[in-house]
């Protein structure tokens, strides 16, 4: 049970990031388009962009832990 615990609480930091996507994502197509339809779909486009990015990121930054 413990494993499972310290295992969860690893993905707690990453909380922050879930409303920053969304306003950045949100905001950002607003500024690109007028009507809802097409702003929640280029938000969600961009949202999924940030989220690869950041995976990108963080694959990138666990290559060099390992060896270092």
């Amino acid at each position: 049970m413990d494993t499972l615990v310290l295992a969860v609480l690893g993905i707690e930091d990453l909380w922050f990031a879930v409303p920053l996507i969304i306003t950045v994502s949100l905001v950002y197509a607003a500024t690109r388009h007028e009507f809802m339809g097409e702003i929640l779909g280029h938000a969600l486009r961009i949202g999924v962009w940030i989220v690869g990015f950041m995976a990108a990121v963080f694959a990138v930054l666990q290559v060099i832990a390992w060896f270092v």
